[in-house]
């Protein structure tokens, strides 16, 4: 696989030979409906350097030339900033957020975000495309996130994260001694009628199941270390179910935590891992707690 320019050029294997460049496009790329419509009206896919009917049979070592990185308007500023980068390929990049940084801007002023430190390194990259987040993290929970590099891959990124593909683990440290060694939370959330920002557990919200387990109970501080998963992504999901079940997050003075020095929440996304669409190997990003308040744990954190 090379880039070239706009085009990200694919030889063909022996597995790939014999399918018709549609079937090539939609079983190895996972190209949607209206993106490959978009492909065969604009003939932008070249089988070695021409457009082809789509039922054409791809050959072992054809080379196909795809549009994945066609110059985009990019209305992002740039905000130079050095970013911890966790994995990067042709397709994605994993960067480890910083606590007090938004994830992306909330208005047109606001243009020191990690959105915006992105387009500063695909900018120092060459890159002319513009950077898509997957997912996002609230300001003052770090850890991993996942940006994409072109459109296609945003496409299919957003696909596998509906499909709950996408496999985040949590690390959080919690008032009080959790007893149960794990335990699952299910339990819908919803909006709080009283509080613009602030979610809670409502019959009538949103399905929400939160899993955890205990790492370590710290009795001289009162407080639990924990693991977590997600089974569903629904805003402040993490905050809401453990300030539920009585053990709100260190810091989250919005859900009843006390307050921390730093002005931040005990929560990190440690782990981000997933099948990659693209190259089929498992992608396993492991972020380094960048909170203070974690490093007394730092030797539990063998992920």
């Amino acid at each position: 696989m090379n880039i070239h320019g706009q085009w990200l050029e694919d030889k063909i294997s022996k597995n790939d030979a014999g399918q018709t460049i549609e079937d090539y496009l939609k079983t190895k790329w996972r190209i949607p409906k209206k993106m490959l419509h978009q492909f065969r009206m604009s003939k932008n896919v070249h089988i070695n350097g021409e457009p082809l009917p789509w039922k054409n049979t791809l050959k072992e070592d054809d080379t196909v030339s795809l549009p994945f990185f066609e110059t985009e308007p990019n209305e992002i500023t740039p905000h130079n900033v050095e970013i911890e980068i966790l994995f990067e390929d042709e397709h994605v990049l994993i960067v480890n957020k910083p606590i007090k940084i938004d994830t992306h801007p909330s208005s047109e002023h606001d243009q020191k975000t990690l959105l915006n430190a992105v387009a500063a390194y695909f900018q120092k990259t060459g890159l002319k495309t513009k950077p898509r987040h997957v997912h996002r993290l609230d300001r003052d929970t770090s850890g991993a996130i996942l940006f994409t590099k072109h459109f296609v891959a945003s496409s299919v990124f957003d696909q596998l994260l509906a499909e709950r593909k996408i496999n985040r683990t949590y690390i959080a440290l919690v008032q009080g001694i959790i007893k149960k060694e794990e335990g699952i939370i299910n339990e819908p959330i919803g909006r709080d009628r009283h509080h613009a920002t602030r979610r809670r557990v409502s019959r009538t919200g949103q399905a929400a199941k939160t899993s955890y387990r205990v790492l370590k109970r710290n009795t001289v501080k009162n407080e639990t270390l924990i693991e977590l998963s997600l089974e569903t992504g629904r805003t402040h999901q993490i905050r809401v179910h453990m300030s539920h079940i009585g053990h709100p997050l260190l810091g989250d003075t919005l859900y009843g935590g006390n307050r921390l020095k730093e002005q931040q929440q005990a929560l990190h996304a440690i782990k981000l891992s997933f099948i990659h669409p693209f190259t089929h190997q498992l992608v396993s990003a492991v972020a380094p707690p960048n909170q203070q308040v974690f490093l007394p744990y730092s030797n539990l954190f063998s992920y």
